[in-house]
């Protein structure tokens, strides 16, 4: 996986595709997107809150399990701290139980895609709604319930197109404002790597994406959150920041 922290900002997003990318400022502010909030408005996207708040939306993606969602589920009921876990199609085959166990914590499951492709290179509507589509109905059959309407393009990757069809399908789809390289499994960041950038770079109205398949991540999870609340952060849900 990867993911443009810095790059790309000189894109202008129309039917074109483009990578999601974001441009830091001061620290402690919201990075400038290489969508603007106005733009993305248009077809319930979103990245970032109002800057009114000290508000966390916090969201994890995983492509697979490697055990350390548990912990994490723990760590988080520990804080009363509610996220977003966006899955794929595979995950949910194989990890049923952990699905269930989200839904019934209280968290959201949002759409991560089935097959986990470059979205921003089908340009069909019927293909683009098949890879929602089927992960709703394996969500359905795992858990009983309708799966939340929101949706997170891999890898960042999408096109105007894109969010024009998410929108028609009754989704919000959900960018970042605040992200680190934390997904390569052989090559984790340290603890130290790790804060120097969750930490510093945290702002108001913070989309937070973290990889659940992260070691580093599940092993400071506990102190992140208490160095965030410390700092006066509040956490909310998608729910609230797309209300």
């Amino acid at each position: 996986m990867s993911i443009n922290l810095l790059q790309n900002f000189s894109v202008t997003v129309s039917t074109n595709i483009s990578n999601w990318g974001l441009k830091f400022n001061a620290d402690g502010t919201p990075p400038m997107g290489n969508a603007g909030k106005d733009f993305l408005k248009k077809y319930n996207a979103y990245y970032v809150g109002e800057p009114d708040n000290k508000y966390i939306y916090l969201t994890f993606d995983a492509g697979f399990e490697n055990g350390n969602t548990p912990n994490i589920l723990d760590t988080l009921k520990a804080h009363d701290v509610k996220a977003a876990f966006f899955l794929v199609g595979h995950y949910l085959e194989k990890e049923p139980e952990l699905v269930k166990r989200m839904v019934q914590e209280g968290h959201i499951v949002g759409n991560h895609t089935y097959h986990h492709p470059d979205m921003s290179m089908i340009s069909d509507k019927e293909s683009f709604s098949k890879e929602l589509t089927s992960l709703e109905d394996l969500f359905k059959e795992v858990t009983g319930e309708e799966m939340p309407k929101y949706y997170r393009p891999p890898q960042g990757k999408f096109s105007e197109d894109n969010l024009r069809m998410a929108n028609e399908l009754g989704y919000k789809t959900i960018f970042w404002s605040l992200a680190y390289v934390d997904w390569y499994k052989d090559n984790q960041p340290s603890k130290d790597q790790a804060f120097s950038k969750l930490i510093p770079r945290i702002h108001p109205g913070a989309v937070v994406l973290l990889h659940s398949t992260s070691d580093t991540n599940e092993q400071i999870l506990d102190e992140l959150l208490t160095k965030w609340k410390d700092l006066g952060y509040t956490f909310k849900t998608l729910d609230d920041l797309t209300k």
